[in-house]
């Protein structure tokens, strides 16, 4: 009985064992079920795009379809910047791997071919897990087929070549500070090409293709997506890459013949719309290698111990190189100035043609500690108001600020658009320095006012400096400047137009008309100190710069200068504005330091070139016709009789060579331009003579003595500048180095400069 209970209790414990074992195996897979079913609700559900994005990540190879950038055009459709087809040479180390190939050959062939580090190659091919190592981007078609010759003779997997795109910019360094660069990335880093960025880079495209397990492509499938890349928009410029050239030609040239230390800037803008023709600022670059500096900055670098010191200072060479100094440098304008303080006073009636204005030299100022002073210390006694303009008059000037009034003056200034940018669509812009109305409006202190009143201890741009001196010559209208007219997308559809801007009227079109009458007088009537900026045939009108660098002369150190000047173009009715700024003119050329002697003739040579470029024909006056420099004819094939007619009609010499009656070839060459007045030599018999001549040093000589010097060694005078009516008119520049060598016969231009009754103005 014991037994039987014992075997009886045994398996009811075994039964409740088993029950108990049961129900946990239920309850744990039901758990195990519901922790399944949660994970699969999370996996499938809840992080879906997760994987499904990581399963197509390992059934497909994706490749980048790159979009076009834009392409910017001047206002004439030529192309400033496009997109050229590129490559990107990368390795696979895994399918080096995979297919046993030579990994050394392949590093040492393309640093050959790529002049990349060897070490670099194979340091990357070291990654066995990658089928993607950039070896190097945006290769030249040309070492790209050296790279597919590599792949071709090899029979190589492991090695590949992607189509891109790089930036081309067709003109080199011209316009450079306008159109700027963009990075490795494709991203615009300066210029138009930042500012505009969004329009230019577009978005790129697209294609996935099914892969192996391994990453390699899966051959023979029908799979294949593709998403289309969109192209950037294309940009249309209002500069005109003739006139650019134009600007940038003349400011080059005048760096070098007055050894202007730290650079300078030219603008030309049309005065009636705000559209900049051109924008030129020195030293340029070229936007194709826009890293690169200049050989002479180089060596300076080059030479320096530190290896800190050289990476620091070619940044800052860089840096420097790539401002803009027409809208991102100020600087304190000088006399330029009193065109804007002349249109203030016309307009508020303080001033008119029939005021008149003593000057002895110097005067007193309220709240000045000593005497103010004029350029011509003894004075220009009585003037009228286009004479104190013509004389650029400080005294006069000072009295025509006062008879304003603080208050007005500030109020003028704000209207003029100089206590803000200009709105110009450039990066990097700067907004002028003044005082603050407290200070100004001090009616103990009048010096800010009389500083203010010829142009000096305030500080603004460029740019904002030609738009108000537009604003007094245009009919008062103060303009906003721009550079871009239009966009067009790549269906050809504009999304982007830009017209002429009106901020405010300032002043009246009468005030504006009499503005720019004075103006002429500056520039055409001998006694002006513009005259270096005249232009036979035209009337141009205009106001000289020169100021001293305050700062760096309390600091102790040698005087420096900022020289300018503005000019406008016909003064009848204009349509043209040219500043042009130098800073910082050697006093060792031995050339006069201002405005007047250095900045007007680079205006005149500019108007020389651009007004008949754009359809603005001159009107000479019987003196200006027996100046004007010629165009030599071709003369080969006539008959000497006749060439030598034709010759004398245009008022040139003529020198016969040989005994025969038909011209066989002549000197100056046909379509050259020579000064009035040259002797060209005929040849009837062979050719003109030949060979390499030194250039004579001409600077400082008067029409007649150049060309006599010139005509020495066989080389022939083009002039522009002043009219050489008397024998203050001198050569202040020579496109040609003295000391350089040239072909028998070549024409050398030269820029003329009256230096009579000039100050530093």
């Amino acid at each position: 009985m014991a037994n039987s209970d014992r075997r009886a209790s045994g398996r009811r414990t075994n039964k409740m064992i088993l029950s108990r074992t049961l129900f946990l195996m239920i309850v744990c897979g039901v758990v195990a079920f519901l922790l399944l079913i949660v994970q699969l609700f999370s996996i499938q559900i809840l992080q879906h795009d997760k994987y499904e994005q990581m399963a197509v990540e390992q059934q497909t190879r994706e490749t980048t379809v790159s979009a076009t950038r834009g392409s910017i055009m001047d206002r004439n459709g030529n192309i400033l910047a496009q997109n050229a087809t590129a490559y990107n040479i990368y390795i696979s180390p895994a399918e080096i791997v995979k297919y046993e190939e030579d990994v050394n050959l392949i590093a040492r062939e393309l640093s050959r071919i790529l002049e990349v580090s060897e070490t670099s190659v194979l340091e990357k091919a070291k990654d066995v897990n990658s089928w993607y190592k950039t070896i190097k981007t945006k290769v030249e078609p040309d070492v790209a087929d050296e790279v597919r010759e590599l792949i071709s003779k090899h029979k190589l997997l492991g090695v590949r070549i992607e189509n891109d795109t790089k930036r081309y910019y067709p003109y080199g360094s011209l316009a450079c500070h306008i159109i700027g660069f963009v990075g490795t990335d494709g991203y615009g880093l300066e210029g138009i090409e930042a500012k505009y960025n969004e329009y230019l880079e577009g978005t790129d495209g697209s294609i996935a293709r099914l892969a192996a397990a391994d990453g390699t492509d899966i051959l023979y499938t029908n799979y294949e997506d593709y998403y289309d890349a969109v192209d950037g928009s294309d940009l249309n410029l209002t500069i005109d890459v003739t006139v650019q050239h134009i600007a940038e030609k003349y400011l080059e040239q005048a760096i070098a013949d007055y050894d202007v230390q730290d650079g300078g800037c030219c603008i030309v803008m049309n005065v009636n719309t705000g559209e900049i023709l051109a924008m030129a600022s020195y030293d340029n670059y070229d936007l194709n290698n826009y890293l690169a500096v200049s050989d002479e900055t180089q060596a300076k670098i080059d030479a320096m111990e530190n290896e800190e010191e050289r990476a620091e200072a070619l940044r800052e060479a860089q840096l420097a190189q790539w401002r803009n100094m027409a809208i991102s440098d100020t600087y304190e304008p000088g006399s330029v100035f009193k065109i804007i303080t002349m249109a203030m006073a016309l307009e508020e009636g303080t001033a008119s043609l029939g005021s008149s204005y003593y000057c002895p030299g110097s005067m007193r100022v309220l709240g000045r500690t000593s005497e103010l002073n004029c350029w011509k210390t003894s004075g220009h006694d009585t003037q009228s108001l286009t004479e104190a303009a013509m004389h650029s008059c400080n005294i006069a000037f000072v009295n025509i600020g006062l008879g304003v009034g603080a208050e007005r003056f500030y109020d003028y200034i704000d209207a003029f658009g100089l206590f803000e940018p200009t709105g110009i669509d450039l990066s990097g812009e700067e907004s002028s320095v003044w005082w603050t109305e407290d200070i100004f409006y001090d009616k103990n202190n009048l010096s800010q006012l009389a500083a203010a009143s010829f142009g000096q201890t305030f500080n603004i741009t460029p740019i904002q400096m030609i738009t108000a001196v537009a604003a007094a010559c245009n009919g008062g209208y103060l303009l906003e400047p721009y550079v871009v007219s239009s966009i067009t997308n790549g269906d050809g559809q504009s999304v982007y137009s830009k017209d002429r801007t009106v901020v405010r009227q300032v002043v009246s079109e009468e005030t504006s008309k009499i503005v720019s009458q004075v103006l002429n007088h500056v520039v055409c009537d001998s006694g002006g100190t513009g005259k270096n900026a005249y232009v036979a045939g035209y009337s141009i009108g205009g106001k000289t710069g020169t100021s001293e660098k305050v700062a760096q002369d309390a600091a102790g150190g040698a005087k420096e200068y900022m020289v300018s000047f503005c000019g406008i173009a016909p003064t009848e009715n204009p349509e043209i504005a040219v500043l042009v700024i130098l800073d910082n003119p050697s006093n060792e050329t031995g050339i006069y330091v201002s405005g007047g002697v250095m900045a007007a003739p680079v205006v005149g040579n500019i108007f020389s070139e651009i007004l008949p470029y754009m359809d603005i024909e001159a009107e000479y006056t019987e003196e200006e016709a027996k100046y004007i420099d010629v165009t030599m004819p071709k003369l080969k094939g006539e008959t000497v009789a006749d060439a030598v007619i034709k010759l004398e009609e245009l008022g040139l010499k003529v020198t016969v060579v040989g005994d025969g009656t038909e011209v066989t070839d002549q000197l100056p060459i046909n379509n050259a331009e020579v000064a009035a007045g040259t002797t060209v030599i005929i040849y009837t018999e062979g050719s003109k003579e030949t060979g390499e001549v030194t250039v004579p040093n001409i600077h400082n000589m008067t029409v007649s003595e150049a060309r006599r010097e010139l005509a020495e060694v066989g080389l022939y005078l083009d002039t522009s500048g002043a009219s050489p009516t008397n024998t203050s008119v001198v050569v202040s520049s020579q496109s040609v180095e003295a000391g350089s060598t040239v072909e028998y016969g070549t024409v050398i231009e030269a820029t003329l400069a009256d230096n009579s009754n000039l100050g530093r103005y």
